[in-house]
């Protein structure tokens, strides 16, 4: 990490201004200068500090890949397509009201219902849609406030502002569900924990989600707005390759739209990112290739593996090999992922030393570009 952060005027310049920000909300909850109105971060009056948290938890400033790596893996960053991992399998839970309303195989609903049954968290930080179809942070105390965020928006939201508004003295154990660069801010705050803010230790278990790109607030609401009655939408999906598409569920009705004209809403600082699988967290899941109702899970840390250990035990999850072809097919993703990003980021500086927010060795951009 930097030993000298900037402040909100250079988290405006330097982010925001140019079209970087993530809208993970790592800089909102704790500060009376920004607030996040009409899709956007937004400044209401300027902060005359020279550092803030808003800038050095930020996603998109300067991240020194191997500071997080270690503190959340205890090892460097490394060119492995999907970053640290103990365990990969396919798995799906075994209650079939969860199935039914979670998304694929409701492997993330079932996992913090879990870990709320056995004391391993009091409370979890998740997202839960409104009925004009807008994501926003949710702190769910109960397994049925976990049903009630189930499923994926594929908005971009700023889920960690929820995070920042829970009170200093908050002894609630917590989970948190987030995407790769919410997991990155996160990160960086658990690196160096905020002093007037929730107790970082306090923060019991990450679960991330797969993300090739997230869609724009404002423009992609839009879209919805013109093409469906909102509140009559029970959920939306994007199906694995090579399906191509955009499923809105209305009722009865499967209303599909080309996954080329969705992706004219996908957020301009996505192309920048180079984390498909969520990295930083101690577990991973996302939908499994080609095969329906099952989610691929990359297990992480330790606490990860606690937790798929105790949903083994007690029968919650039924679990099966991913097949080694749909592995593959993830590793190439990823692995494209974090080369387009690089390449991006380049074409965007001019200078293969500059890499905006990352901070890596050239020997390993390099390894990252030609692997």
């Amino acid at each position: 990490m930097l030993t000298k952060t900037k402040g909100i005027g250079d988290l405006f310049k330097e982010v925001i201004n140019e079209g970087l920000c993530t809208m993970c909300g790592a800089c909102l909850g704790g500060c009376p200068y920004m607030v996040f109105y009409g899709g956007k971060i937004r400044m209401l009056d300027y902060c005359t500090r020279d550092e803030g948290h808003c800038y050095e938890y930020c996603p998109r400033t300067y991240t020194n890949l191997d500071s997080i790596s270690n503190k959340i893996h205890g090892v460097p960053y490394t060119a492995d397509e999907i970053g640290t991992v103990k365990e990969v399998f396919m798995a799906r839970s075994k209650d079939r009201g969860i199935r039914a309303k979670a998304q694929y195989g409701g492997t993330v609903s079932t996992l913090l219902m879990l870990a709320m049954q056995d004391g391993v968290i009091d409370a979890a930080i998740i997202s839960k849609t409104t009925e004009e179809k807008l994501p926003s942070g949710f702190v769910a105390h109960s397994a049925g406030n976990v049903l009630d965020g189930a499923g994926s928006n594929y908005i971009a939201y700023p889920a960690l502002e929820a995070l920042n508004r829970m009170p200093r003295d908050n002894r609630d154990r917590l989970g948190i569900v987030v995407t790769p660069c919410q997991a990155i801010a996160l990160a960086k705050m658990r690196a160096n924990p905020p002093e007037q803010r929730v107790d970082m230790d306090n923060l019991r278990l990450t679960i991330g989600l797969f993300c090739t790109w997230a869609l724009a607030y404002d423009s992609f609401h839009e879209f919805l707005k013109n093409n469906a009655d909102l509140p009559k939408i029970q959920k939306f999906d994007i199906p694995p390759p090579p399906a191509n598409r955009f499923d809105m569920y209305i009722g009865k009705e499967i209303r599909s739209f080309s996954l080329d004209e969705v992706r004219k809403h996908r957020m301009q600082t996505c192309a920048y990112c180079l984390d498909m699988t969520a990295e930083f967290t101690d577990i991973s899941v996302g939908s499994a290739e080609g095969v329906d109702g099952w989610n691929t899970v990359i297990v992480r840390t330790q606490k990860g593996a606690g937790i798929i250990a105790a949903a083994k035990q007690k029968g919650k999850l039924e679990i099966k090999e991913l097949p080694s072809q749909s592995l593959k097919h993830l590793k190439e993703a990823a692995m494209l992922k974090k080369a387009r990003a690089i390449r991006e980021i380049v074409n965007k500086t001019g200078d293969k030393s500059k890499l905006l927010y990352l901070g890596m060795s050239q020997g390993l951009m390099d390894e990252l570009l030609t692997s």
